[in-house]
């Protein structure tokens, strides 16, 4: 394999110009640039592509750092992800965050010192006060999905967490039901926290009181669904729909209604959010809120590159759930 000293020597130049040719910088005859292409291409050389990177400061590369790799959420995400980034002539650094503040953050500078032209985050816990100082500081751009940065408008890529779930609970009360359970996802989490408040002001938009006693805490996915419900189902207060906060958790229920007798849509409707693909295939089939994660991450990557250019960037509009209705929630029949 041939090595930058070889195309010195087949060039007729020192080192240093030929580095300054890979990594257009100084100046350099035209000339001299023309010998030393011609010895690339002669010589088949491959440039180290760390080492222009940490000679240019740029790699051609974006980093992607999740929180979670479950679901078909994420699966999306990434999918979309490498598309786009693929689609602008880069390349893309995936790595995981551990669904930790701290590890993300670790996962942050080390995507820095792979000098990544540019970071999209998806976090669930690092503070608002913490990312506004990450964006501050870095020596690249950040673009954080799935978090409101008033502050930074256009370095966040936002769903409207609290509208869809109030979305879904408004249809339940449409269709009658007074009593609703709800099964929240963690609330150390701002998309837990804004999916209880979108359920209580849906109830409040009807005058129903909010009771604590039809609400169970979860933990996103399918076990703590089904726990979660059955602690309700214990705990006497009786209910004719039940909101989960994610689709993963309403599976888990679906099996511990099942196993306490009742039949879902008839003695219980049940309606989640995110629209995973399983939704569709459960039986019943599962209502829910479409999370458009396609278009948001192709906003996030497209918003990065602009950002990693130079170029001027703007907010991005919120993006909005659609109601997905199937089999699982009907008009509330007294028993």
């Amino acid at each position: 394999m041939a090595t930058i000293t070889d195309v010195c020597r087949l060039a007729g130049v020192s080192k240093a110009t030929v580095s300054r040719v890979l990594n257009n910088t100084g100046q350099v005859k035209e000339s001299t640039r023309a010998q030393v292409y011609k010895a690339i291409q002669e010589l088949n050389y491959r440039p180290n592509g760390l080492a222009q990177a940490l000679a240019t400061q740029r790699s051609n590369t974006i980093g992607l750092i999740l929180s979670d790799f479950n679901g078909n959420f994420f699966g999306d995400l990434l999918k979309q992800a490498a598309q786009s980034v693929e689609l602008a002539g880069k390349h893309l650094i995936v790595t995981d965050g551990h669904d930790n503040p701290e590890r993300e953050i670790v996962a942050i500078n080390m995507l820095v010192d792979r000098c990544c032209d540019a970071i999209v985050l998806y976090s669930r816990f690092i503070p608002e006060d913490k990312l506004m100082e990450l964006i501050d500081e870095l020596p690249i751009p950040l673009v954080v999905m799935n978090r409101q940065l008033p502050k930074a408008p256009e370095r966040c890529i936002v769903f409207a967490q609290q509208e869809a779930a109030h979305a879904a609970v408004t249809h339940l009360l449409e269709l009658g039901h007074r009593n609703i359970a709800c099964i929240t996802a963690r609330m150390q989490t701002p998309t837990a926290q804004a999916r209880l408040q979108g359920y209580r002001d849906a109830l409040a938009d009807y005058g129903i009181p909010y009771n604590p006693n039809l609400v169970a805490h979860g933990q996103n996915l399918i076990p703590s669904g089904y726990t979660a419900c059955q602690e309700l189902l214990r705990s006497g207060n009786p209910f004719s729909a039940l909101f989960s906060c994610t689709d993963n958790m309403a599976e888990g229920a679906y099996r511990a209604l099942s196993e306490a007798g009742l039949k879902i849509p008839d003695d219980v409707s049940v309606f989640g959010i995110d629209n995973e693909l399983m939704a569709a295939f459960m039986t019943p089939s599962l209502s829910t809120v479409n999370i458009p994660v396609v278009d948001m991450t192709k906003a996030a990557i497209e918003q990065v590159i602009r950002l990693a250019n130079g170029e001027e960037a703007y907010a991005i509009p919120l993006f909005h759930g659609e109601l997905v209705l199937r089999e699982s929630a009907i008009p509330y029949h007294a028993s």
